[in-house]
């Protein structure tokens, strides 16, 4: 079984080489699809012998659809550059590599995020299970947002031992940056489908959001974390249904 691990990037210097170091050992190649970086991501890559292009921002799916289809290799290892596989979940892959695999299974690995130098195990974010090693012939990523892979046939999916370790959050205002993008992006999203707003889901969806994740999904075990995290996500509901009562009233 060999592997290609499939990356894309923009502006990575600080996340890829950690990226690069977790999985140059259980990669029987790296493509790198890059859709402009201005920093050292590209020099960075050429240490480590990648196969590395530069494509425009097609979205998130077709970005990744698009690297898949440069890979030597049908299996896929899909990682994002601010994750590394731990060395448990490396040793894991490893062992996969010697076994007969059919194109129908898939493989899966709990995604362990870091917020602020801490590892955040509630507020519904772990085990944030992720199926990133499969046969691209009968995957492909579809989502204009948060995207899945759609498969043609039936799958039989294992879970790997070991984590994905997730370095996505610096500060705060990382995670608040990242949260209001994607929910103008889904309250856009909401609108071209032709949703209809109401002011009662303005109002009350974010502190139902609050409760789900910091009462019971337990996001108060997290600390401080925890509450910034559940507070920051409340604020991102709210404006989703309030960007999306905004282009209403624009077309009124």
């Amino acid at each position: 079984m060999l592997i290609t691990a499939v990356i894309i990037t923009h502006n990575e210097e600080r996340n890829i080489r950690r990226c690069l170091e977790s999985i140059k050992d259980v990669a029987d190649e790296i493509v790198v699809v890059d859709s402009g970086s201005t920093d050292n991501t590209e020099k960075i890559c050429a240490e480590y012998g990648v196969k590395f292009m530069h494509q425009d921002w097609l979205g998130y799916s077709e970005q990744k659809n698009f690297a898949n289809n440069l890979a030597s290799n049908d299996w896929i290892l899909s990682i994002d550059a601010d994750e590394e596989l731990s060395k448990k979940l490396k040793n894991s892959i490893s062992e996969l590599k010697n076994k007969n695999i059919s194109d129908d299974e898939v493989f899966s690995m709990n995604r362990l995020t870091n917020y602020c130098g801490h590892w955040i195990r509630h507020c519904g974010w772990y085990p944030d299970r992720k199926i990133r090693i499969w046969n691209r012939t009968v995957g492909k990523w579809r989502g204009e947002i948060h995207e899945t892979i759609e498969f043609s046939t039936e799958i039989k999916e294992t879970v790997l031992h070991g984590d994905l370790l997730h370095y996505s959050f610096a500060t705060p205002e990382d995670y608040e940056n990242q949260q209001f993008k994607f929910a103008k992006m889904r309250g856009q999203h909401y609108f071209m489908k032709g949703k209809k707003h109401a002011l009662f889901y303005m109002a009350v969806s974010p502190v139902f959001s609050f409760i789900q994740h910091y009462i019971f999904q337990l996001g108060f075990l997290d600390g401080k974390d925890g509450l910034h995290i559940c507070h920051i996500t409340a604020k991102a509901t709210r404006l989703k249904y309030q960007t999306l009562k905004e282009l209403t009233d624009k077309k009124l």
